[in-house]
């Protein structure tokens, strides 16, 4: 496993056309094609993490398309990685997912009950989908269904008699007003979305059933990795991967595990790594300025005047457990009685998304600390077997899921470049010597993990963090700009008027439409001056408003247009530098669709635009002809830099080892290289600041001996070479050693 490139397969983008991209793919470098799921969804879903059935998704073009995929990819020396979702199923559509239907119908006697993980004190099945108390005049009995609008719901054997509200009364399964659901909602979801109803992959028939197909593919050579989607939820994730991988010893085995600064997965883990947001942290914070935190700090105080990090998010933690997860919350009382109370506050105290027991034990103790609990409460949380542990593990990733990243990173606005997933908003920056520690480390304990720095969940996309990084070498520069900005075209949320600003400098020149989206998700995200259950639609014009005088109001105009002309050219010296870092450091490099040009996305839907593959091959042609780009709009030195450090993984020698190279001189600190065991990365950071100094001097890299040659240019490189001669094209180099 070199390399993966990430293709949101979905009906728009089928198996057919996917496998038309195998040869750009190889050209480009990749090893692997690493796709969205390819499981039935529910119809019409764009991302496929709704599973309603377990077998090759007929949307996307069905077996006879999955194995013109696998031709492809095999005829051009690809392999396959696949998404699987193990947490959850789609239940919108009932009629789409047989297991749930059989459920609906015969209720606990369901062949399929004990795959979902339903509590059965209920009686009925609570499906909260009715838009008011007078839905019932709505209701219908159809061809021997219960039809409410376009749901569409199995009738119990022998109940079809009467009116259909009578009929209702008669079912396994209860039609409630929507807005019940968080609070009485008797089957486990993810998150907070009663659409998807949890799996209870423990039991070895349910986890037999569920990966057949997939374990299929990987039996027969057509698979050779998997991802595997929302560990976090599960009732036993280490046993969980141990059966995974039992059943597939030989596969790329990577989680989507989101570890917070410091955290490691549980040593017991039979897998590879992550998905790689630790990795994205490590070097996005590699390209920002930490001189600018106190600037930044004093501005939201001025802009905001509002509470730290740490208390917005502890805060909203404690909100969504209340407003969100009442359900999961009774669900533990009738565990331990009267605990409900002490059980959420503990839930917003946890400093991670959740404990393996007895894996994390210490940072349980440490979330003991903060909360006052009992001490049997506190013995029972420890014991892995005991149910009321193994159901608090499960609800505090969803809480600090919806708490920080849905509500907490749109309110607390600092910086939003460090406010993504499994980002860390107060770290501002990472010192290089650190970040070569934590490489070193990556290369000995986990050097198949996956790195990344975009997926279909990240909050904004890499370049845009690139150029937002700009920000932190200017700060009184953006200090006087947005105040500006903010004074020509208020908003009454100043939060969210700060996050408007950043989006603004990281994305322009974005079309207005996209931004007009973009902000009315994050301004119901943050749930503050509207929210997705309580539009403000008096907020909400307003919102529009304000940005529209960004592109109608000529003054705002101008200004935005001159400030995003002066940081721009850094930003892309910023993308090209985390580029080839991520791309060289220890690990599996992911690319994202598309951001092998400049990617100016934001976070989903916006992330999951279609891609110009065409003009992808058209650009990479003219590179393979001997075109050297200019660094420019048309991101294709970016492309350059993707192609060729895929190839030379792909190609030469595997990278092994990791070893810092030093730089000494007046502008040393503009630079981060290291030594992959023969292939050397060299970046610019700080742009800025090198700029202001008047460049690198005299500055000069500590190469190891040998007869080297870069990679971008074709140029040799010299010993001792003058960091300013390497970098005299581009703001990055990838030497390779030739002797």
């Amino acid at each position: 496993m070199r390399a993966t490139y990430r293709v949101q397969v979905r009906p728009g983008f089928d198996l057919d056309a996917t496998a038309g991209l195998a040869g750009y793919l190889a050209d480009l470098g990749a090893s692997h094609l690493y796709s969205a799921p390819l499981l039935a969804a529910t119809p019409g879903s764009e991302h496929g993490y709704d599973v309603v059935e377990h077998v090759i998704s007929p949307q996307l073009g069905g077996e006879p398309a999955r194995l013109r995929l696998v031709a492809a990819l095999r005829e051009h020396g690809l392999g396959l990685v696949v998404d699987i979702v193990p947490n959850h199923m789609g239940v919108a559509r009932p009629e789409a997912n047989p297991a749930w239907w059989d459920v609906l119908r015969h209720g606990r006697a369901a062949a399929h009950a004990a795959w979902f993980d339903i509590d059965w004190s209920r009686p009925r099945i609570l499906i909260p989908v009715l838009a008011d108390a007078g839905a019932a005049r709505d209701l219908r009995v159809v061809d021997g269904e219960l039809c409410y609008h376009e749901h569409r719901y199995p009738l119990a054997p022998g109940t079809g008699g009467g009116t259909p509200w009578q009929v209702h009364d008669r079912q396994h399964y209860e039609l409630v007003d929507w807005r019940r659901g968080n609070d009485e909602l008797n089957y486990r979801r993810f998150f907070a979305i009663a659409d998807l109803a949890g799996l209870r992959v423990e039991d070895p028939a349910v986890f037999d059933a569920t990966h057949r197909e997939v374990l299929r593919w990987v039996a027969a050579g057509e698979a050779d990795g998997i991802r595997v989607d929302h560990p976090d939820g599960l009732a036993d994730p280490g046993g969980y991967l141990r059966r995974l991988r039992d059943a597939a010893p030989g596969a790329w085995l990577v989680v989507e595990k989101i570890l917070e600064a410091g955290e490691d997965l549980p040593a017991g883990w039979p897998v590879d790594g992550t998905t790689g947001y630790d990795s994205l942290r490590e070097v996005c914070g590699l390209f920002v300025d930490p001189a600018g935190e106190a600037a930044f700090t004093a501005l939201q105080a001025r802009l905001v005047d509002g509470a730290g990090w740490a208390t917005v998010a502890r805060v909203q933690k404690r909100l969504a457990t209340v407003r969100l997860f009442g359900a999961e919350l009774h669900r533990l009382e009738r565990l331990a009685p009267g605990a409900g109370a002490v059980l959420g506050e503990l839930a917003s105290a946890l400093p991670v998304y959740r404990t393996y027991l007895p894996d994390g034990q210490s940072i349980l103790d440490t979330a003991f600390a903060a909360v006052d609990v009992p001490a049997e409460l506190r013995k029972r949380l420890s014991d892995p077997t005991d149910e009321l542990a193994v159901r608090f593990q499960q609800l505090s990733g969803a809480v600090t899921a919806k708490g920080v990243e849905d509500t907490a990173t749109y309110l607390w606005t600092r910086f939003v470049a460090l406010n993504e997933v499994g980002g860390d908003p107060t770290g501002f920056g990472v010192d290089p010597a650190d970040f070569h520690v934590a490489q070193a480390a990556r290369d000995r304990d986990r050097p198949a993990t996956m790195t990344t720095l975009s997926t279909h969940d990240t909050k904004r996309g890499e370049d845009v963090r690139a150029r937002l990084a700009v920000l932190s070498e200017v700060p009184r520069e953006w200090a006087a700009a947005v105040e500006r900005w903010t004074a020509l075209a208020p908003l009454p949320d100043p939060s969210l008027s700060h996050l408007l600003w950043q989006t603004v400098a990281g994305t322009w020149p974005i079309p207005r439409e996209r931004l007009r989206a973009y902000l009315l998700k994050a301004a119901r995200e943050a749930d503050a001056s509207t929210s997705w259950n309580d539009p403000d639609a008096a907020f909400e014009e307003a919102l529009c408003a304000t940005v529209d005088r960004v592109y109608d109001d000529p003054v705002v105009r101008s200004t935005v247009l001159g400030f995003a002309a002066r940081i721009t050219p850094f930003g892309w010296s910023n993308s090209l530098g985390q580029k080839l870092v991520q791309l060289t450091m220890p690990g599996v490099p992911d690319v994202y669709q598309g951001t092998e040009l400049w990617d100016d996305s934001l976070v989903d839907p916006d992330n999951r635009r279609p891609v110009d593959f065409a003009a992808r091959r058209a650009l990479l042609a003219r590179l393979d002809g001997g075109w050297l780009p200019p660094v420019d709009a048309t991101g294709a030195a970016k492309l350059l830099v993707v192609s060729r450090c895929l190839r030379r993984r792909r190609d030469g020698p595997a990278f092994r080892g990791y070893r810092p190279v030093p730089a000494t001189g007046p502008a040393a600190g503009h630079v981060v290289a290291f030594d992959r065991g023969g292939v050397v990365a060299v970046a610019t950071r700080l742009p800025v600041g090198l700029a202001a100094r008047g460049g690198w001097g005299d500055t000069a890299l500590e190469l190891p001996a040998g007869s080297w040659t870069d990679l971008l240019t074709g140029a040799p490189v010299g010993p001792r070479p003058a960091v300013g001669a390497i970098l005299a094209r581009y703001p990055v180099a990838l030497l390779d050693n030739a002797s």
